[in-house]
């Protein structure tokens, strides 16, 4: 990515340094070190620079903030969160209160942050160049980069132990003053500029060096520049503690101004991080977008792309069509798979809603998730995956790589837009994904999101006996039928019926004024009434916005339990009612395997094999 000059703007004065104790020397008699619970002593142990920033910040005036090893949801009722996490091994991560705006802070302490070591960075590079040139074998992942980096650094420092005095060394460096000297220089420089506060590189300072030309640094030094040379030349920059933070869901930049964050826990933040000039944020976005492989110019100013981890980017380049400057939006890639009854315990379902889903997509119905942006859909989506029987062989179609499919026989199949300097055909789009996956004879199709005209191709395989899973953008379902009937999909609406469930779903505001996910309604979709010429559909389950429960409405009137898969599986008339028993039978056994602790998306998955197996589930034995 290169080295990028970004302000850093800490919402509080920073506090004076202890000019009588040197912590880097003496921990144990440091003042705020003996403040701290004995699992936080653990991570500055391992980390000081946790403990350099416990040392500009104002404990006085804030108190100490409260450790975290692990987050946990109960808090998101804190209303002025002052508390650290680790990001990482090497980053924490600090959110503190802002009492006049809607949005508390996001602040990144990374083993750079108090900047150090800038004046360093550029001797080493001098240094690393002829040994780059060197390499007999160029690395090829990002992994192996690392690695090779990491070893040549380490050829180009020496790194002093702690109380040795190092003979022969040229050059002054204030940074060999330990942790007192470094806060001093800190709290001296302007905390709105940049590390080198200028628009000019920085001229290369002398740094202490050894006669054969090493640099000499510290243990504390050696680490931040290590992590600043991988962080800024093998991953993404400044990005980096935010794509490492799994309790982040949406990363914004807007434009020129601060970064903004959707967290799991704390909601909306704004990072301390800004990008203030222009021409620095075009340059970001631009090297983003070269790392990325979709190279951003004034004739391709939009790129969508997958980062590493497999996140989704946008980018807009250029302030012709992005008035505050160049902006980008990550959605970032879940780090764990979330298991249906991981959706019970966060009430986006309950346990009947469940059991419906299993039965239903394990003879064979066609389900849509649908709902705005951001509702959880995809999440919903590969939570019920895991009711897709195991013996099935699965497609998946996506133009971003999100879905997590727990069986064997799965192709996974990903669609590629056309290249720089390729020629024409060079790209495959989901349409043509789909119509290739009808000649793989598979038992399920499951497809990201249907947004065009792969909608029609969807239709016709549910028309040939193809089951498909799906995401859809509508709010209800009038919207989809809409959407669906109008262009560019098109569809009939005699064949809508072919889709047998669409569930709505929404982000909803509790009077708590908590945001949470919740399935609105289950619906069936009978088939198209010629007297009308609507399309009638079946309300299975509701949400109940004042108790925040689920009516199952449908009970004793489903459309598909009683006449599609009752009739399936070979029931009189008069007996079809027992389906609903055993939607209440599959409810319970959910409910047993979450009281036992299994919620595990895999765990779930073959606990449901083995339920099968056991005979537990019998209309079930009696449809396969």
């Amino acid at each position: 990515m290169g080295t990028l000059t970004v302000s850093t703007n800490l919402p509080f004065k920073p506090a004076k340094a202890d000019e009588g104790n040197d912590c880097a020397a003496n921990i144990e008699g440091c003042s705020i070190y003996r403040m701290l619970p004995s699992h936080a002593k653990e991570y500055v142990q391992k980390n000081p620079h946790l403990l350099e920033y416990l040392h500009t910040y104002p404990v006085n005036t804030h108190g100490m903030p409260l450790f975290f090893s692990e987050l946990k949801r109960d808090l998101k009722g804190l209303k002025d969160p002052n508390l650290i996490y680790p990001a990482s091994e090497e980053t924490f991560i600090h959110i503190f209160p802002d009492p006049v705006d809607a949005r508390n802070y996001y602040i990144p302490i990374e083993p750079s942050f108090l900047h150090s070591v800038n004046d360093l960075i550029p001797a080493v590079e001098k240094q690393l160049v002829n040994l780059l040139d060197a390499l007999e074998h160029d690395p090829k992942t990002d992994a192996e980069r690392a690695t090779v980096l990491k070893e040549l650094i380490s050829r180009v420092v020496y790194v002093t132990k702690p109380g040795e005095t190092v003979d022969g060394v040229v050059g002054l460096a204030a940074s060999q003053q330990g942790m007192k000297g470094k806060i001093v220089a800190f709290l001296n420089k302007d905390l709105t500029a940049g590390p080198d506060n200028g628009d000019k590189e920085a001229p290369l300072v002398k740094v202490p060096r050894l006669p054969d030309g090493r640099i000499v640094m510290n243990p504390q030094e050696f680490k931040a520049v290590e992590y600043l040379m991988i962080r800024d030349k093998i991953d993404l920059g400044v990005l980096k503690p935010y794509i490492q933070d799994r309790w982040i869901e949406d990363i914004t930049c807007d434009g020129l101004g601060p970064i903004f964050i959707e967290h799991k826990i704390f909601k909306g933040l704004k990072s301390v991080i800004e990008f203030r000039k222009s021409d620095e944020l075009d340059q970001f976005v631009v090297k983003l977008g070269e790392r990325l492989k979709k190279p951003l110019t004034y004739r391709t100013p939009i790129v969508d792309a997958t980062l590493p981890d497999g996140s989704r980017i946008n980018i807009v380049y250029g302030t012709e069509i992005s008035k505050r400057g160049s902006n980008f939006t990550i959605r970032k890639a879940m780090d764990d798979i979330i298991s249906i009854l991981k959706l019970v315990e966060f009430g986006t379902c309950n346990y009947l809603m469940a059991a419906y889903f299993w039965i239903c997509i394990e003879h064979g119905m066609s389900l849509f998730m649908s709902g705005e942006t951001a509702s959880g859909k995809t999440t919903s989506l590969n939570a019920v995956t895991a009711f897709i029987p195991p013996e099935a062989k699965i497609v998946s179609i996506e133009d971003t790589p999100e879905l997590q499919v727990p069986h064997k026989n799965w192709t996974r199949e990903v669609s590629k837009a056309k290249g720089k300097g390729e020629g024409e055909g060079s790209d495959v789009t989901m349409f043509d994904l789909l119509k290739s996956a009808l000649r793989q004879r598979p038992t399920m199709i499951v497809v990201g999101e249907i947004r065009g005209v792969e909608g029609s191709v969807a239709f016709g395989a549910m028309q040939t006996g193809h089951p498909v899973l799906s995401t859809f953008h509508a709010a209800s379902v009038e919207k989809l039928i809409q959407r669906l009937c109008g262009d560019p999909i098109n569809i009939p609406k005699t064949y809508l019926d072919n889709l047998n469930i669409v569930v709505i779903q929404s982000a909803v505001k509790r009077p708590s004024g908590e945001t949470v996910r919740r399935m609105l309604s289950v619906n069936e979709l009978v088939g198209y009434n010629p007297d009308t010429g609507g399309i009638s559909f079946v309300e299975v389950f509701k949400w109940n916005p004042v108790n925040d429960t689920f009516d199952f409405s449908g009970k004793g009137a489903s459309y598909l339990l009683e006449n599609k898969i009752a009739t399936l599986l070979g029931f009189p008339d008069h007996r079809k009612a027992e389906i609903y028993d055993e939607v209440d039978k599959r409810a319970r056994i959910l409910e047993r395997l979450h009281k036992a602790g299994y919620t595990d998306f895999q765990d779930i998955f073959h606990m449901l094999i083995k339920v099968k197996k056991e005979g537990l589930i019998t209309i079930g034995n009696l449809g396969g």
